[in-house]
Formats: C-alpha cells, structure tokens, sequence
C-alpha cells in the first residue's frame, strides 16, 4: 500500500511533465547512431540539480528507458544500431522490413521492450534487496564466466558457417586487444596512433561495421527505396492477442535473463541478448530461420535488453554498485542529492526511491507511446530515395563517430570498418561473432588474469566454488549444444567402425 500511496503523490503535474520531456528526449538520442542513454543523462545531469530529487531522478530514469528502447527503431528499418544495446535487433528486424513488414517488427519490438521493460522494474521494486547479495558474490572468475555465456554464444550464431563464424570472432578478439593491457597497464597493438592508444572506440567500430557497410550496400544496391516498393509495407504495428500468446513465453523468460543479466556488474545487454536470443533459436521449431527476419528473435532480444535496466540499478541502489556504465552516471544523480545507496535509501528516503520506481514503470507506458503510435511515421524512412537516404544515414553515422571522442581520426575509423563490414558481408562472413567478440573480448580476458592472480594459479580453489561450477556447467551446455548432433553422428559413426 505504502507504494501506490507513492504513485499517487508522486505523479504531480510537475513530475509528469518532466517524465514527458525525459521520455522524448531519450527516444531521440537512442535513435540517433553515435548518441545513447548515457549522452542523455550526462547533459540533463546539472539540469536535474536544482529540481526536487524525486523529479530529477524520474526525469533521468525515463532516460535511460526510453533511450534503450530508441535505438530499436533505426536497427529495424535502416540497419544501424541507434545505440551498441541495439546489436541483435539488425539480425531479424531488418530482414522484416526488406520483406515489407517493418510496422510489425516495430509492433513487436515495442511491445517486448515493453514487457521486458515492466518486469525488469517490479524486479527492482520487489526483489531488489535479495538478488544484490547474490550480485556480491561474483568474484573475478565468476563474471568471467557470465562474460564467457556470450562468448561462446557465438559457436552457435556461426554453426552454418563455422570456420568463417570463427575467423570473424577471431579479428574481433584481436581488435579487442588493442590499447592499454587492463592488467600491466602497458600499451600493445597501437602502433604508435595516439588515438587508439587506450583500445579502439565501441561506437565507430560498431557503426561501420553494421550501419556504414549498410550504406555502401545500399549505393551498390539497383533499387531506390530501401523497400521494393511504396506499397510494401504491409501489416500492423498493432498485434493479435493470438500474436501476444506465441511470443508471451519467449519474452517473460528473455525479461527474467535480461534482469538477472543486469544484476551482474559488466555483464549487460550484449550478454543478456546473446543469451536470450540463443535459448530462443534452440528452443524454436524453425532455428535456421534466425537471422533471416524470425519474429521470436526479435521480440526475445528486445525484451532482455528493456529488462537489463530495471536489472542494473539493483547493485546500484542496494550496494552502490553500477551494473554497466550507464548505471555509474545515474550514481552521480542520487549523490548530487545527497541520496546514498545503501539500506538508509529505502527508509529514511524511501518517498524518493519509491517516486523513482514508480517513474520507471510510468516511463515503459511511453515505450508503447512512441513505437505504436509513431510507426507509422517512422515506417516513411523506408520509403526516401537512396539518394537522399544515405546521405543522411552516413552523415549521422559519422557525426555520432566524432561526439564519442571529438576525435577526427575516429570518422576515418568509421569508414575503414564500414569497408571491413562490406566486404566480410559480399564473402558472407557473418558480422554477429565479430561485435561479440570485439565487445567482450576485454574484459573476459581482464577478468581471468585477474581471478587466476588472485587465486595465485590455485585453479582448485577456484573451480569448486558452487557458483563456479553452476555457471561452468551452463557455459559447457551453450558450447556443446549448437554441435551435439553432430557429436552423436560421430559416436554412431566410431561405435560401427569398433564394433564390426
């Protein structure tokens, strides 16, 4: 009861206008390649100071939801990831709207995020307290672990190609190791560039490898529009019930992994997607058509995603502890008023923990907002020539290159990858084992030296810790799955040849 007599006081007309204009500005800059959540929050910061601490925070929460959920709309209609949390949605989103379906993989995606985003928000408000003590007992070699799941996610997205699937990885952990060792501190693989001297910049990797390679496809391409024709985008953003009950259980269980996911500190959304959206292609009738426009996958990766914000600000507000670093910057709006994570939060200013959770949940009915309501005009992107279309797709993608640094070198970074992607995309390299590998690689590796220094090469006392050996028995299950039909081919094969 305490809480709904939050949710009454709380949405005040004030508060509601504030939450409106942080909910549209977030959409925009999700949208916007090269901007993000993050940007968001940074620039409303100082304006939040000399609001009420309730307003501000909700004004920073409604943010960071919509802006995960943004970046969505670009990834399904143009193929550029508004925001790196969009990665997986180019997979089966765009693949939908080259057939003409964009308004319903902009349907689906906003209803998932919607759902992802709504549970991930009661698991803040309900279970906040118990899943953080669980968060603390992640040691080195555990959130290792967690960074392998995704990793070897990647076995299983290249199973139809796997030498070239692991080539592809195999550039991207070598990208990975550029810059600054985590551990000794010493420079590698720079050559000398002072601009990749501390590793090379997620955002122009990222968007030329998906959204700039996208663009050279688009010049190469004979077609005008994006789509076949005028005519060709059929359907409704608008779902059947028979719709929500096909896609109901693959979104409640990627919204649970995408809040679980978001507990554990450095894990985020590229694990929690990967994860998701690997249970749903072994767990669906038609796998081989993952990543060719399947509506599970997209509704899977866009509920974990939504899910993993509720899910980060769990260690944030009970331990102090930011989930990704979106979360570390929403850590600077509670302590600019005076607000600390801890067990005091929810008693002595539980009226303003309370207001904030209760803007959360206020901020996912905006989701559905701006994706039902406003597909229709973003459905027109599709639409515009090329020759107006891809100057403003490649001016934004490198505009968004040069705000992640200000540096000029990173623009001719993002032409040099879109060249990559391109090429990698004619010789049907698949681009997914690349950004995996590229974004995980550091910090998987990082956190094994660590543990392994730690435990000063005691790989027993590492091992045989129960969590240890949970989370290793999922790894092995992801990695053995993809080829396990083809590990029993082989035991028939071998038990024939033997038994003779």
């Amino acid at each position: 009861m305490d809480f709904l007599n939050f949710m009454v006081e709380v949405f005040n007309f004030t508060n509601i206008l504030w939450l409106i204009i942080g909910a549209t500005v977030g959409v925009i800059l999700g949208a916007i390649p090269g901007l993000s959540a993050s940007t968001g929050i940074a620039i409303f910061l100082p304006i939040t100071f000399n609001l009420e601490p309730v307003t501000g925070l909700i004004t920073l929460g409604a943010i960071y939801v919509t802006a995960s959920y943004g970046g969505n709309i670009t990834a399904v209609l143009v193929n550029t990831p508004g925001t790196s949390d969009s990665l997986f949605m180019v997979f089966d989103g765009y693949p939908m709207t080259l057939r003409g379906e964009g308004l319903r993989a902009i349907g689906i995606t906003t209803w998932s995020a919607f759902i992802g985003g709504i549970i991930g928000s009661l698991a803040l408000l309900f279970i906040a307290p118990p899943l953080s003590r669980i968060a603390v007992k992640f040691g080195p070699w555990e959130l290792f672990l967690t960074t392998m799941m995704g990793i070897v996610i990647i076995v299983g997205l290249s199973k139809d190609g796997m030498l070239k699937g692991l080539l592809s990885a195999s550039f991207g952990f070598l990208c990975s190791l550029i810059g600054v060792d985590g551990i000794t501190g010493s420079t590698r693989f720079s050559f000398g560039i002072d601009a990749i001297y501390d590793g090379l910049p997620l955002l122009p990797v990222v968007l030329g490898m998906f959204a700039v390679s996208q663009v050279f496809e688009l010049v190469t391409e004979k077609r005008d529009m994006i789509v076949i024709d005028k005519n060709a985008m059929r359907g409704s953003v608008f779902l059947s019930l028979k719709d929500h009950a096909s896609m109901l259980i693959n979104n409640l269980r990627s919204a649970i992994i995408g809040t679980i996911v978001g507990i554990i500190p450095a894990a985020g959304t590229t694990v929690a997607a990967g994860i998701s959206y690997e249970i749903a292609k072994r767990t669906d009738p038609h796998p081989e058509t993952f990543g060719k426009g399947n509506e599970q996958g997209l509704a899977c990766v866009s509920a974990a995603n939504n899910a993993v914000v509720g899910g980060s600000l769990v260690p944030l507000l009970t331990l102090g502890i930011p989930g990704n670093g979106t979360s570390a910057l929403f850590l600077g709006g509670l302590i600019i008023h005076g607000l600390f994570p801890g067990t005091e939060l929810f008693t002595r200013d539980a009226s303003i923990v309370y207001g904030l959770f209760a803007g959360l949940i206020a901020a996912q009915f905006f989701i559905l907002l701006f994706g039902l309501f406003g597909a229709p005009l973003y459905s027109r992107v599709t639409r515009i020539p090329k020759s107006i279309l891809v100057p403003i797709i490649a001016s934004f993608c490198v505009l968004g290159a040069y705000s992640g640094r200000f540096l000029c070198f990173d623009m001719y970074l993002i032409l040099f990858f879109g060249v990559v992607g391109y090429y990698m995309v004619k010789a049907k390299f698949s681009m997914a084992p690349f950004v995996l590998a590229f974004v995980l690689g550091r910090n998987s590796e990082i956190q094994f030296r660590r543990a392994i220094m730690l435990m000063q090469y005691n790989f027993t006392g590492i091992f045989f810790r129960p969590l240890s050996l949970v989370l290793l028995f999922i790894v092995i299950i992801l990695l053995v799955s993809p080829i396990w039909g083809d590990i029993k081919s082989l035991a028939k094969k071998m038990q024939c040849i033997l038994f003779r």
